[in-house]
């Protein structure tokens, strides 16, 4: 299966040193997350003491990462090498339930600039 570089992904809109030849269009990706009762208590825990609570920055970010891949998969699976104009956007769907969502434009680019 084919697949996506990092190099090949950007939160810009163009892609330097690549020509865009062919615009595909949005590709997402989708996560929703909850806490589990443990994360849950760790963390509270974890806020009593203040500073970076490690087990929520821990869950969003495998969030956000899953989201990311899911993404890149979309993007292969109609024919892009690349991404450009990358986001992330959260939202809480439910109490301790939230939706992690990465966008993009996929792309088809020449490597030779």
């Amino acid at each position: 299966m084919a697949t996506i570089s990092t190099a090949m992904v950007t939160t810009a809109f163009e892609l330097p040193g690549h020509r865009i030849i062919r615009n595909i269009g949005i590709v997402r990706g989708i996560v929703a997350r909850s806490r589990s009762v443990v994360g849950s208590i760790g963390a509270g825990l974890q806020t009593l003491l203040g500073g970076n609570i490690t087990l929520y920055t821990e869950l969003c970010e495998k969030a956000r990462e899953d989201a990311y891949e899911l993404m890149l998969a979309h993007a292969v699976a109609h024919g892009a090498n690349a991404v450009i104009g990358m986001r992330y956007d959260a939202n809480e769907v439910a109490p301790g339930v939230t939706e992690v969502l990465c966008y993009g434009t996929a792309v088809v680019v020449d490597a030779g600039g």
